[in-house]
Order: C-alpha cells, then sequence, then structure tokens
C-alpha cells in the first residue's frame, strides 16, 4: 500500500467545518482553482454525497472512485468500491492518491494520510453540519503556506496550507 501517497485536500473554516448540507461552506474560486491543480491527472477518491455535489459528475482527467453501497450505474465514468481498504488496493500506477470527501471518509483516511492540503478559511461559518477531525498539529510539518486576503471574487481571507506527516 506504500507505493501510492496518500493525501488529503480539504477546505474548512477556522472550526474545521468542511460544509453543510452536502454542500461546500462559501465560493472560493481560487481554492476551486488549486483543487484542480494539485488533483488534476491523479486519482480521487470520495464518498457519494461527494460526488453527488459535483455540478458536472466526475471530474475530468482523474481517475474518479466514489466509496458507496450504492448500484455503480448512478457514477458514471467513475470506479464504484465499497470501502477505503477497497481503494487503497487498487493500483494503476498513479503514486498519487487524493481523497476529496466527505467527513466520513476524511476520518477513515486521516490515520493513513501522508499529505495534508489544507485551504484555511479565515471565518468561522455557523451554519456547518459537516466536519474535519481535530488535528494534531505536532505530528505534521507544514511545508508550503500561501495567504490571501479577501477581495472582490474572494468573500473571506484564506491561506494554502501543505503539511507533511512526520509522526
Amino acid at each position: 500500500m506504500k507505493d501510492k501517497t496518500i493525501n488529503l485536500i480539504v477546505a474548512m473554516d477556522e472550526n474545521n467545518a468542511i460544509g453543510n448540507n452536502g454542500g461546500l461552506l462559501c465560493h472560493l474560486p481560487n481554492d476551486l482553482r488549486y483543487f484542480k491543480r494539485i488533483t488534476d491527472g491523479h486519482t480521487v477518491v470520495m464518498g457519494r454525497r461527494t460526488f453527488e455535489s459535483l455540478p458536472n459528475g466526475a471530474l475530468p482527467n482523474r481517475k474518479n472512485i466514489v466509496i458507496t453501497t450504492a448500484d455503480a450505474e448512478k457514477f458514471p465514468d467513475c470506479t464504484v468500491l465499497r470501502s477505503l481498504d477497497e481503494a487503497l488496493a487498487q493500483h494503476d500506477g498513479d503514486s498519487q492518491f487524493f481523497v476529496i470527501g466527505g467527513g466520513q471518509l476524511y476520518r477513515a483516511a486521516f490515520p493513513l494520510t501522508d499529505t495534508l492540503f489544507l485551504t484555511r478559511i479565515h471565518h468561522i461559518f455557523s451554519y456547518s453540519d459537516t466536519f474535519f477531525p481535530e488535528i494534531d498539529f505536532s505530528r505534521w510539518e507544514l511545508v508550503d503556506e500561501e495567504n490571501h486576503e479577501a477581495d472582490e471574487k474572494h468573500k473571506y481571507a484564506y491561506t494554502f496550507l501543505k503539511y507533511k506527516r512526520i509522526i
């Protein structure tokens, strides 16, 4: 299994909230571009609700894996598997493996994760219903940080953070 680098990519607020009612907390166009740039050409793994939240179905130029017990026909252009373990066992030569949501899948994958790509939204959304697990930052090394202020296209300030597991 260690022939793959297991990455999590997530946007969260200051309280680790990641979503509400099956959707994102807010619209940050630069975060969407960042997500595309980081995951492009790689394998992305998601739960059923995350897939259903995608406006155009499977993400282009990526191998899309959906973890669900639902019928595969409901997920065009995706590989449908029953568990994260099944997804990790699949190897097609792509050494980069990105878990992209939702909350249950993040919790399952977090202990196995090598790299965390975190967009920290500098706001607290009171209407959140889905949260990322608590992060013990003493187990992670910050290897990249890019700060962005709020502007006409981004209502909230945010920071792109990349962490590598050290413990």
